[in-house]
């Protein structure tokens, strides 16, 4: 699941930067943003969403928090804040990313690394001829690297994209390192491997649908980097992703698994039937109260907006918050800067599923993806970001001086134009005018 938000990441961006310019730190902390409120307010009022929570920060400053609503469309249920715990799918895989980094950053990874040094069946991967009707395939002539896992360009699948015969070998294998709710779990537990070394073994035996370092195509490659993290490190990942990330950067509202002390602050999701809400996992029996089969490094976390905003802050601040550093300088930039191999371009994904779209010229970095110039009227150079199936957003734009995340929780993501309303309000808010 993805989701960067290409339209709302081009306007916050640019409605950012003249207003910093204009206000001194002080004031950009103090920040108030009334039209961005009146917009989640509506949202909620018209029935459109239960809740929404957004954190709006600029470079060393605490985030500003806007939220409306409930964590369910129940009228008793809890209204929503800054440690309400959202499903945020797919903005996992940047979390997962910047594990990669650290021991990149330590020696003990490098980017052009073959897999295959870490997993030796990954020598003999064979590529489809005709993906789309056959599980015909030929020996693959380039091998698979981290750069490629890192930036979807392995020639992996992905169950949420692939499709024909290589899609049936997904299912059948249990290649799907997703929850959606207790039902559907119940239903794919049996066949998925329970833990993450036999889902890296289990990956070596299928055949990519492109030649490595070729093509971009969303995928597994973060899941698949998990299990390298875990591996190299001689740590479960999630211990790795825990005592590196996690307790330094105090995100204590992080989980694989909602712990039961925590489940009252768990939202539900959603689905529509019509212009219905309907409930797709309810938070008091979501699957994310279950232990997963193994931690989903491409789409496993619930996390709060406060949490999330932690990391971006590391990000923001070149691998450190609150004087306590998890990644150096250099490495952040690496990491947020446009890792694609050459030859290979990042045109965008569906909105549908969470992604960005077109329209500003786009790499792909460590998980997210990343802006390759400065555009008028939108993102700075290098913003880097990436968001979730059921809605959920999440940017650093370095040039511009802002971070953002957006949490809601609904699929499918483009049900509503929310990062456009958002822009808009938020252009109000910070006074800039349109260009």
């Amino acid at each position: 699941m993805m989701m960067t938000g290409g339209v709302m990441l081009t306007v916050l961006s640019a409605a950012a930067a003249p207003a910093q310019v204009a206000a001194p730190r002080s004031a950009a902390a103090a920040m108030t943003l009334p039209a961005t409120q009146a917009l989640f307010d509506a949202y909620v009022r018209s029935g459109k969403m239960p809740g929404i929570v957004a954190a709006i920060g600029t470079p060393g400053q605490p985030p500003v928090f806007v939220s409306a609503g409930r964590t369910a469309i129940a009228p008793d249920a809890a209204a929503v804040g800054p440690d309400s715990l959202w499903r945020v799918y797919s903005m996992t895989k940047p979390i997962t990313a910047m594990a990669a980094m650290m021991l990149i950053e330590e020696g003990k990874l490098s980017l052009d690394q073959p897999l295959s040094d870490i997993y030796p069946a990954y020598g003999r991967m064979r590529v489809l001829t005709d993906p789309d009707t056959s599980l015909e395939s030929r020996p693959a002539t380039k091998p698979i690297t981290i750069r490629n896992l890192l930036t979807h360009t392995a020639g992996l699948g992905y169950s949420i994209v692939t499709k024909g015969p290589l899609l049936k070998d997904y299912e059948r294998l249990g290649i799907v390192p997703f929850a959606a709710n207790a039902q559907v779990e119940a239903s794919v537990r049996p066949t998925r491997p329970a833990n993450l070394q036999q889902f890296a073994e289990r990956v070596a035996t299928l055949p990519l649908i492109a030649e490595p370092g070729t093509r971009w195509s969303y995928s597994i490659g973060l899941d698949l980097m998990a299990a390298v993290v875990e591996k190299v490190s001689g740590m479960p990942f999630e211990q790795f992703v825990q005592t590196r990330l996690f307790t330094p950067l105090k995100m204590t509202n992080s989980y694989w698994q909602v712990p039961a002390s925590a489940a009252n602050r768990l939202v539900s999701n959603y689905t529509f039937l019509g212009d219905t809400m309907v409930p797709i996992d309810p938070a008091a029996t979501s699957v994310f109260l279950q232990a997963p089969s193994f931690p989903y490094g491409g789409a496993g976390l619930v996390m709060s907006a406060r949490d999330y905003d932690r990391f971006l802050q590391m990000l923001q601040n070149g691998g450190q918050v609150d004087g306590v550093r998890v990644l150096k300088p250099e490495t952040v930039k690496l990491a947020m800067s446009n890792l694609l191999p050459a030859g290979v371009s990042y045109g965008g994904v569906s909105g549908s599923t969470g992604g960005s779209g077109g329209g500003v010229p786009t790499g792909f970095g460590a998980g997210g993806s990343v802006t390759l110039a400065d555009t008028p009227g939108g993102p700075g150079k290098g913003t880097y970001g990436w968001g979730g199936a059921a809605g959920t957003v999440a940017y650093v734009d370095p040039t511009r001086g802002l971070r953002g995340t957006i949490m809601v929780n609904y699929i499918p993501a483009d049900r509503y134009p929310l990062r456009r309303d958002l822009a808009a309000a938020l252009y109000q808010d910070l006074g800039v005018a349109r260009r």
